[in-house]
């Protein structure tokens, strides 16, 4: 039996978690994705099925002034970013949604700005 690639993996865990983890007009979903070189998040509301809010690291309000930055201070600068976005659109508290990533480094600093920021989970 093959083993699975480390994607499918995390696939299978993001599946898992999304069964309890579902977000609501009041408390929408704060989803995190990382890639290699990037990291991004997004606020959704699962009822509707849109994206309240959107950040990332490639995003060109921040991309200049993250450009020379290790990996973690950039997701500490997209947490920032995403947090006042939800500020401006009056999302106080979300469910956050690690995506199958494991709570640590980027996924945890990007979690930790947001908090920083006002946003309650």
């Amino acid at each position: 039996m093959a083993k699975k690639s480390r994607n499918k993996a995390r696939l299978h865990r993001h599946k898992r978690v999304r069964k309890n983890v579902y977000g609501t007009a009041d408390r929408p979903r704060l989803n995190v994705f990382r890639s290699i070189a990037q990291i991004s998040a997004q606020i959704i509301d699962d009822d509707k099925g849109i994206t309240l809010a959107a950040s990332s690291s490639i995003d060109h309000d921040i991309r200049k002034q993250i450009s020379k930055l290790s990996k973690t201070e950039q997701a500490t600068a997209v947490g920032k970013l995403i947090a006042q976005r939800a500020k401006e659109k009056k999302i106080k508290e979300v469910v956050f949604d690690r995506g199958g990533y494991r709570y640590t480094g980027r996924v945890k600093a990007l979690a930790e700005a947001a908090r920083e920021k006002g946003l309650v989970f």
